[in-house]
């Protein structure tokens, strides 16, 4: 039975991905940590310690007294928030990478990092993006995401640590609201459908952005966990992504449910610049090969399961 630590475990990810994990290892084999408690989430149901991820004499304590044989490294700061903060947002984002990798190396656990589309800038390749490509991201977000993937690919190659990776879209979920990322308008958007009827967009129409429903993106770090490592040939930042849309195609799909719903736009020049240097496309192809990666949710199917579930 797997014994795993979650960093960042109040993030939008972590605070679904740690009770989710519990479901499947048990409640004690999860431990959830954070930078502060916060009640009501991932702090009850299982055991939650408070973590800074830089403190790295309290994070290797904690990897060998909970006897955890794999760290979840979730904690970061979004990419426009990075971009209010640089130097938080770096020291954070690589800084605490580089931390939890060392502390995964001194106690043989493995290791997960969630990389994301931001890793990619406006020179790489917009359309079917390749799984290796060209990465000169624009955004401090991006720059330590492209750290990140680098540091996880060294530590396999010079110490034989087991580091896998996800390269995430924009993740669109009913249980947690998004904190400060560039595809954020997409979790807004079914919120403001069903309470207001109407949604006001910081992102231009037609600006394409790789989305994933939050159940493919859970079902997919626990594949990538599980699977065989002979056939990880890139071990580290898979391409993943179920859908590709922008406002106008997400509001399209929200009026089928919601006929009378209505959508403006009043662009935000600094997540529209994001946005434009990120990929329409992604190919995928390598994780559906190396590891089976099968998303089940498309924009529609997401869509109607969005709206049944959002609160007023």
């Amino acid at each position: 039975m797997k014994r795993i630590i979650v960093t960042g475990s109040n993030g939008q990810i972590g605070v679904e991905l740690t009770p989710h994990l519990r479901k499947i290892y048990g409640d004690k084999n999860v431990l959830a940590t954070a930078r502060r408690k916060v009640p009501g989430t991932v702090s009850e149901g299982g055991p939650f310690e408070l973590l800074e991820v830089r403190d790295g004499k309290t994070f290797s304590e904690l990897i060998r007294s909970f006897k955890a044989d794999t760290v979840i490294h979730l904690a970061g700061i979004l990419s426009a928030k990075g971009e209010a903060d640089p130097q938080g947002s770096w020291d954070i984002n690589a800084g605490g990478c580089f931390t939890a990798l060392e502390c995964t190396r001194e106690n043989g656990a493995a290791f997960f990092f969630p990389s994301s589309i931001a890793a990619f800038g406006p020179s790489t390749p917009a359309d079917n993006t390749p799984q290796d490509t060209i990465q000169r991201p624009t955004t401090i977000y991006g720059v330590a995401k492209v750290t990140g993937e680098l540091l996880c690919d060294y530590y396999h190659l010079k110490f034989g640590l087991d580091t896998r990776g996800l390269r995430f879209p924009g993740l669109i979920s009913y249980e947690a609201l998004p904190g400060g990322g560039t595809t954020d308008y997409a979790v807004h958007i079914y919120y403001e459908a069903v309470s207001k009827g109407k949604y006001t967009s910081y992102i231009a129409p037609g600006t394409q952005m790789d989305m994933m429903y939050m159940p493919d993106a859970l079902n997919s770090v626990v594949k990538l966990m599980e699977a065989d490592p002979a056939r990880l040939e890139h071990r580290n930042a898979y391409n993943i992504s179920a859908m590709s849309f922008d406002p106008g195609q997400i509001a399209a799909s929200i009026k089928k449910v919601i006929p009378s719903f209505e959508i403006s736009y009043d662009v935000d020049p600094v997540r529209q610049g994001i946005a434009e240097s990120w990929p329409n496309s992604l190919d995928c192809t390598a994780a559906k090969k190396e590891w089976g990666f099968a998303p089940v949710y498309g924009l529609d199917r997401m869509t109607e399961d969005m709206l049944k579930r959002v609160k007023k």
